[in-house]
């Protein structure tokens, strides 16, 4: 079994239809999303605010740069 950490992708707790709008935007991993303007993602059809949350939270608990406003 491997960690969250560890695991590809988005952490648990985004969506499938939040992970496709994501790959469609091109973002593949969690760290891709270190610094992006959270108002851009938000246009992505399939973001919400969940969504946005956990990955927000995800990538300060992983000492990456947070969402920009």
């Amino acid at each position: 079994m491997t960690t969250p950490s560890a695991e590809p992708g988005f952490p648990k707790g985004v969506s499938q239809p939040a992970t496709r709008a994501l790959n469609g935007a091109g973002y593949t991993t969690l760290e891709q999303l270190a610094g992006v303007s959270e108002s851009n993602l938000a246009k992505l059809h399939g973001m919400g605010p969940k969504a946005l949350a956990v990955i927000s939270a995800a990538l300060i608990a992983r000492a990456l740069e947070p969402l920009k406003p």
